[in-house]
Order: structure tokens, then C-alpha cells, then sequence
């Protein structure tokens, strides 16, 4: 992957990039809540060289510009994560987006808004559904918000035991991670922790919390969901809602897998985007020589 930097007026988006446009569709990669366009690179590992991939930094995350003036809101990103696609020219002919959790909320509602953009779209895990029953940690969410204890959302640690605390809540696989790479993770963030906050607080406000949920009908391209059948911060029962809006939808259900899919099983992962890519594609092939 071979990082680059574009700028839109006076906003600057980082991304990384591995192979060129081609007749196959490009693949944007979304990132999730306090994550970075690394993330990605477990599954890049696994997918063709020769498939034209991006990943961008989210708005205020990594090399991506972080503003006061921005507005952090699911629109905001959607509307931002548009002006990086026009600056790439990515939309010149329809791509691929993909996106998990935050990032996954924002693919959807993208896709709904700039239908012509997108030729399908993988969303793994998306936040921005609602739910009839929360799950415990929605629950402690709302427990947190109601004590306006800010400083203790689960996914912002600042100790290292509340670091440890974070990988077994995404990830469903338990693994013993030592003390002081638990430290080193932690010091990492600390310094974007009121970032962290400051964004957390905007989409789980009510003008972001359900966007995915409110656009849902109107996605009109192929869908694959990805979901993991162990995922504790966003439940699974979402996959079924959203496949019983979007009319082109296909969910991959993982056993044993949490909320962390494309850490947690990268290969697996992306052997279904490579099979849906083809499934999709392949049909559109056959249209043009019908």
C-alpha cells in the first residue's frame, strides 16, 4: 500500500492505495470509531494484487484533518467522505464501498445518498440501526450518558486495564495481551482521547444514532452484510433488518467472531468480498451480452 495525501479546499484526507483502476470496480474501505486506514491491512493481505483498493482515514482520524469547525455528525462524514471520492475521481465509474461499524453506518447512508456512486457495497457489523431491545452494552451506554460520566465510554479506554477491558468487548476471541502492550496501546490514544469523546458523543446523539436505519430503503445497490454472531457492541439481529429493507442482500453470518470481524477472521473476510465482487460483476457481464 503506498500512502498518499489530496486536499479539498483547506481539508486534507490521507489514504493508502495498492493497484489501479482496471475493469474491475475500485474498493474505498471505511474505517471505524477511533481506528485509522490500517485497520485495513489484514484483509488486504488476502485480496488480489491486482484489485484497485483505498483506504482512507475517517475525518479527525490519523492523517485526515481533524477541525473544531467539522461536523462530526454520520451526514457530515458521509458528506466529506463524497468530497474525497470527487477529489480522487474514484465515481467516474461506479465503485465498491465498503465499511465496518461507524464506518459501516456511514458507507450505508452514503450509498443511499449517491446511489450513481456506488456499483455495491459490503457492510460489516454497521452501527446506526435500531434496535427494539438494547443489548448490555448499549445498556451501559445509556447508564453512562444519564451519569454524564463521559470519561468512562467503554470504547475510550485510558488504563490499561480498561484497554484490556475494550479488546474482549469487540473481539470474541480471548487473548492475554501483556501488560505493557496493553500500556503502549493505551499511550497511543491518550493523546486523541477528547477527540475520541467529542466524536463519540455526535453518533450516538440522536441526529446520528439511527442514520443508517432511517436510509436503509434507500439502497438500491447489491448489499453483502458481514456480521459476527458474537459481536457485543452492536448486535446481530441487525443483519436481518437491513436485509429485509434493501431489496439486493446477501448476510454471511460468522460463528465464534465478534465485533472486530476484520481483525478477527481477515481471510474469511475476504474471500467473501472476492466472491461477492465476482457474483455482482459477473452478472453485470452477462447483462451486457444479453
Amino acid at each position: 500500500m503506498q500512502v498518499r495525501y489530496v486536499q479539498h479546499e483547506d481539508y486534507q484526507f490521507c489514504y493508502s492505495f495498492r493497484g489501479r483502476p482496471g475493469h474491475r470496480p475500485s474498493v474505498l474501505l471505511l474505517h471505524g470509531f477511533s481506528a485509522h486506514k490500517d485497520m485495513w491491512l489484514s484483509l488486504v493481505k488476502f485480496l488480489p494484487k491486482n484489485l484497485h483498493l483505498i483506504c482512507v482515514d475517517m475525518p479527525g482520524h490519523e492523517g485526515t484533518t481533524r477541525s473544531p469547525l467539522d461536523d462530526l455528525s454520520i451526514d457530515g462524514q458521509v458528506k466529506r467522505i463524497h468530497q474525497f471520492v470527487e477529489c480522487l475521481k474514484l465515481n467516474k465509474k461506479p465503485f465498491h464501498l465498503m465499511g465496518t461499524s461507524m464506518g459501516g453506518n456511514v458507507a450505508g447512508v452514503y450509498a443511499a445518498y449517491y446511489p450513481s456512486d456506488i456499483c455495491s457495497l459490503t457492510l460489516v457489523c454497521p452501527a446506526g440501526l435500531q434496535y427494539p431491545t438494547d443489548n448490555q452494552f448499549i445498556q451501559r451506554l445509556r447508564e453512562l450518558q444519564e451519569s454524564a460520566a463521559v470519561e468512562k465510554i467503554p470504547l475510550i479506554p485510558s488504563t490499561p486495564e480498561e484497554m484490556s477491558e475494550m479488546l474482549q468487548l469487540c473481539s470474541y476471541v480471548r487473548f492475554k495481551v501483556p501488560q505493557q502492550i496493553l500500556q503502549g496501546l493505551v499511550d497511543v490514544r491518550i493523546p486523541h482521547n477528547s477527540f475520541y469523546r467529542k466524536l463519540f458523543l455526535e453518533i450516538i446523539n440522536e441526529k446520528s444514532r439511527y442514520s443508517l436505519h432511517q436510509n436503509m430503503d434507500k439502497i438500491k445497490a447489491p448489499t453483502q452484510i458481514i456480521w459476527g454472531k458474537q459481536d457485543q457492541v452492536i448486535d446481530v439481529s441487525g443483519a436481518d433488518m437491513l436485509a429485509k429493507s434493501i431489496p439486493s442482500c446477501q448476510v454471511e453470518l460468522l460463528e465464534n467472531c465478534g465485533h472486530s470481524v476484520v481483525m478477527e477472521r481477515p481471510r474469511k473476510t475476504a474471500k467473501l468480498l472476492v466472491d461477492f465482487l465476482a457474483s455482482v460483476h459477473s452478472t453485470d457481464n452477462n447483462k451486457k451480452l444479453d
